[in-house]
């Protein structure tokens, strides 16, 4: 159903898409639907984002699996998020069609991309040095809102520029940390 839910989001972007044309496209009736998501079409984009955006964190982890450096992780995880971003052709369609439909189920889901961030930078504050009196919890919250942000809207900064995101993660992400 979540696929079906995606498909018909990329065919006809969030405003137009309804629950009958998810039904449909998953070859369910509407009641059905409606059984698995009682909240209707916000319910179902709700677990779209989530399913879409652990996909998209899987990716990611597994471009950075065996990275133990904190500076080298923020780096790639910046990259690669952001080429990622970029590539994802409904996530583009619909910033560009309709973005303020998108901005508030992605605020409701930032707790949820917290928290899968949270476990590898935790990591790599482990295996790199920062200052006694860090708490690792707190920083790995901050660092995590930080790279979303820088992410989702990296201003004037080019992701794909390798030397000015390791400026930017040593500047500063991590000149507090240090």
């Amino acid at each position: 159903m979540l696929e079906a839910a995606y498909r018909t989001v990329a065919r006809y972007g969030i405003a137009k898409t309804t629950v009958d044309d998810i039904a449909r496209e998953a070859k369910l009736s509407r009641p059905t639907v409606y059984r698995q998501f009682p909240g209707g079409k916000d319910a179902i984009l709700r677990e779209v984002i989530g399913w879409e955006s652990g996909r998209f964190f899987g990716d990611i982890t597994r471009a950075v699996a065996g990275i133990t450096d904190l500076a080298d992780l923020l780096e790639e995880l910046i990259v690669v998020a952001g080429g990622e971003m970029q590539r994802h052709e409904v996530l583009q369609k619909i910033l560009q069609t309709e973005p303020e439909l998108l901005v508030p189920l992605l605020v409701t889901g930032l707790d949820r991309l917290i928290a899968l961030l949270k476990p590898l930078l935790l990591l790599g504050m482990q295996r790199s040095p920062i200052r006694g009196d860090i708490d690792p919890d707190l920083a790995s919250d901050y660092l995590a809102r930080m790279l979303l942000s820088v992410v989702a809207s990296p201003g004037t900064r080019d992701l794909s520029d390798r030397a000015a995101v390791r400026s930017y993660v040593g500047g500063e992400l991590l000149g507090a940390l240090r």
